[in-house]
C-alpha cells in the first residue's frame, strides 16, 4: 500500500513538471529558436536599436533607485515609528496595484498634460509636458512603488528587536545600530528588491507607450511590441532574450544570496520611535506621498467626469456611456471570464504544487519547486511572444483559454511561494496521524489542512484576480486573435486619442479591483471571528 501511494504521488508530481514544461519552458526554448543571424542583423542595424537600450536602461535605474528611497522612508514611518493611520496609509500606498501601469501615465497626462493643458499646470500657470524622460520615470515609479514597499515593510515588521535593545545597553549611537544591524538584515531584500523593481519598470510598455515622444524615442518593449506588429518574431525574440536578463538575474540573486537569519522568531518587536520629531517627519512624508499617489489617480477621475477635459469641466456622464456603447460590457466580462480562470485554476494548481513540494516530497519534489518559480523570472511580454510563437498552430490560440493559461503562468510564482512556506508552518506530522488512525490522505487535506490555510487560499485567489484584471503586458500580444480583456481598451482608446474612454476603464478596473479586495478582507474578518 505504502509503495502504491508512492507511485501515485510520483505521477502527480511528474504530470505537474510536464505541465510547467509545456507551458513555461517549452514556448521560451521555441522563442530562442527563431532567433536567426538575419534578424539579429536587421535589429542591431535599426537606428532605433542602440537609443531604445539606453533609455530603457536609464529610464528603469533612475525610476528603480526613486521607488526604493520612497519604500525606504514609507517603510520605516510605518513600521519604526509610533504614528496613527498605519492601516490607512497602508492602503494607499499599494491603490496603484489596483490598476494598470498605462493608467498611471494618464494620470499624469491628466495632472499635468501636455504644454500647460493638465489640471495642476493650469492652477499653476506653468507650461510643462510631462512627455519624455520625466514623464516615464514619473509613471514608473508610482507603478513599481507598492511592490517595493510592500517587500520592506513584510520584513521590516518581523524584524527582531532584541539586537537593538542590546546595542542600546552598549551604548551603540542609532547611525551605528543602522549600518550594523538593520542593513545587514535587509540585505537580501534590498537586492531582491532591485533587481524585483528593475524588472517590472524595463519590461512594462504601458507607461513608455502613452508618455514617449519623438525627442525621447523608443524603449526596448515598444521596440518588442513594433516587431511582433510586423510578424518579426527573430527581432522580437532577441529584444526578448535581452528583457529576459535582469530577470534571470534577480531569479539566481535570491536562489544564491542567503538570507541572514535572527534565531528563527521573533522575541520582541523592534522598538517603535515615539520621538515628537520623528513622528512628525513621518507623518510629513506619509501624507505627502500619499498626496502624490492620489493626485495622478484623481486627476483622471476628474476626466472621467468632464465632459469635454481640458476645455469643459461641467459635470457629465457622457463618458461612462460612450464606453459602454463601444463595447466596454463585453470587455469587462471577458476580463472577469479570464481573471476568475485565472484565480481559480491557478489556486488550485499553486496548492497542489505547494503541497507536493513541502508536505509529499520525492525526488521530483526540488526539480517541481524550481519549476514553480521559475515564472517569476519570465517578464509578461517575453511571455507573452513565447506563447504567440509556441502556441500558433495549437486548437486554444485565439481562445479564452490561452490567456487564462497565460495569466495564471505570469503570476503562478508568488502564490505558490505564499502556500509553500504557510504549508511549511503546519504540523509536519498531520498526515503521520492519519496513516496510524486509517485515514486516507486526502481527507487529511481537505479536512484539516484546507480550514488551516483557507486565508492563505483566499489571498493567492486575489493576487490572481487582481493582477490578470489589470495586466497589459502579455495579453496584448495575445488579443487578438483571442478575445480582449478590458484594460487592452485602454490602449486602443489611447490610439484614438479618446483620454475619457480611456480614463473612465482605468476607475472600472480600479472599483473591481477594490471591491473584490474589500470581499476578501471582510470574508477573512468574518472566518477569523468564528
Amino acid at each position: 500500500m505504502m509503495k502504491k501511494r508512492n507511485v501515485t504521488r510520483t505521477v502527480i508530481q511528474v504530470f505537474i513538471a510536464l505541465f510547467f514544461i509545456y507551458v513555461v519552458i517549452a514556448p521560451i526554448i521555441t522563442m530562442f529558436t527563431r532567433i536567426t543571424p538575419q534578424s539579429f542583423k536587421s535589429l542591431t542595424s535599426s537606428a532605433d536599436f542602440v537609443p531604445s537600450i539606453i533609455n530603457s536602461v536609464t529610464t528603469a535605474l533612475t525610476a528603480t533607485v526613486i521607488s526604493m528611497l520612497l519604500a525606504l522612508g514609507a517603510s520605516f514611518s510605518l513600521c519604526r515609528t509610533d504614528i496613527r493611520g498605519k492601516g490607512v496609509f497602508s492602503i494607499l500606498f499599494v491603490i496603484p496595484m489596483l490598476i494598470p501601469s498605462i493608467s498611471h501615465a494618464y494620470g499624469l497626462k491628466a495632472l499635468i498634460g501636455v504644454n500647460g493643458s493638465g489640471i495642476l499646470a493650469n492652477l499653476l500657470g506653468l507650461n510643462i509636458s510631462v512627455l519624455g524622460f520625466g514623464g516615464i520615470v514619473a509613471g514608473s515609479v508610482m507603478y513599481s512603488f507598492p511592490v517595493a514597499f510592500l517587500m520592506l515593510q513584510s520584513i521590516l515588521q518581523y524584524e527582531d528587536g532584541m539586537p537593538y535593545k542590546a546595542a542600546a545597553v552598549l551604548g551603540i549611537p542609532p547611525h551605528r545600530r543602522f549600518f550594523g544591524i538593520t542593513l545587514p538584515y535587509m540585505r537580501k531584500t534590498l537586492i531582491s528588491m532591485f533587481f524585483a523593481t528593475f524588472t517590472m519598470i524595463i519590461t512594462d510598455y504601458g507607461v513608455p507607450e502613452a508618455l514617449h515622444n519623438r525627442d525621447f524615442g523608443y524603449t526596448l518593449s515598444i521596440l518588442m511590441l513594433r516587431d511582433v506588429e510586423n510578424s518579426n518574431y527573430g527581432a522580437a525574440g532577441i529584444v526578448g532574450v535581452m528583457l529576459l536578463v535582469p530577470a534571470v538575474v534577480a531569479f539566481a540573486v535570491d536562489m544564491l544570496v542567503p538570507e541572514l537569519s535572527q534565531a528563527g522568531f521573533v522575541s520582541e518587536p523592534v522598538e517603535q520611535s515615539r520621538s515628537k520629531i520623528s513622528k512628525a517627519l513621518a507623518y510629513v512624508f506619509c501624507i505627502a506621498l500619499s498626496v502624490m499617489i492620489l493626485m495622478p489617480i484623481s486627476a483622471f477621475i476628474i476626466q472621467v467626469f468632464s465632459k469635454s477635459y481640458p476645455t469643459d469641466m461641467s459635470f457629465s456622464l457622457s463618458h461612462i456611456t460612450d464606453t459602454f456603447r463601444s463595447g466596454a460590457d463585453g470587455f469587462l466580462l471577458n476580463s472577469l471570464l479570464y481573471s476568475v480562470f485565472a484565480a481559480v485554476f491557478g489556486t488550485i494548481l499553486a496548492f497542489i504544487c505547494a503541497y507536493m513540494t513541502s508536505r509529499a516530497k520525492s525526488g521530483v519534489s526540488r526539480a517541481l519547486h524550481l519549476m514553480s518559480i521559475t515564472s517569476v523570472a519570465i517578464p509578461g511580454l517575453v511571455l507573452g511572444l513565447s506563447y504567440v510563437i509556441f502556441f500558433k498552430s495549437s486548437f486554444i490560440y485565439g481562445t479564452v483559454f490561452i490567456i487564462g493559461f497565460a495569466n495564471a503562468v505570469h503570476f503562478f510564482a508568488s502564490p505558490y511561494l505564499m502556500m509553500y512556506n504557510t504549508l511549511g508552518k503546519l504540523n509536519g506530522e498531520l498526515e503521520a496521524v492519519g496513516k496510524t488512525l486509517g485515514i486516507k490522505r486526502i481527507r487529511i487535506i481537505v479536512d484539516v489542512i484546507v480550514p488551516k490555510v483557507r486565508f492563505t487560499l483566499y489571498e493567492m485567489a486575489l493576487y490572481f484576480f487582481v493582477n490578470s484584471m489589470m495586466t497589459i503586458s502579455a495579453v496584448s500580444l495575445l488579443a487578438p486573435p483571442a478575445p480582449q480583456p478590458l484594460s487592452l481598451m485602454i490602449s486602443r482608446a489611447e490610439s484614438q486619442i479618446d483620454i475619457g474612454k480611456a480614463a473612465t476603464v482605468s476607475l472600472l478596473i480600479l472599483i473591481i479591483n477594490l471591491v473584490i479586495k474589500l470581499i476578501i478582507t471582510m470574508i477573512n474578518r468574518v472566518k477569523n471571528k468564528e
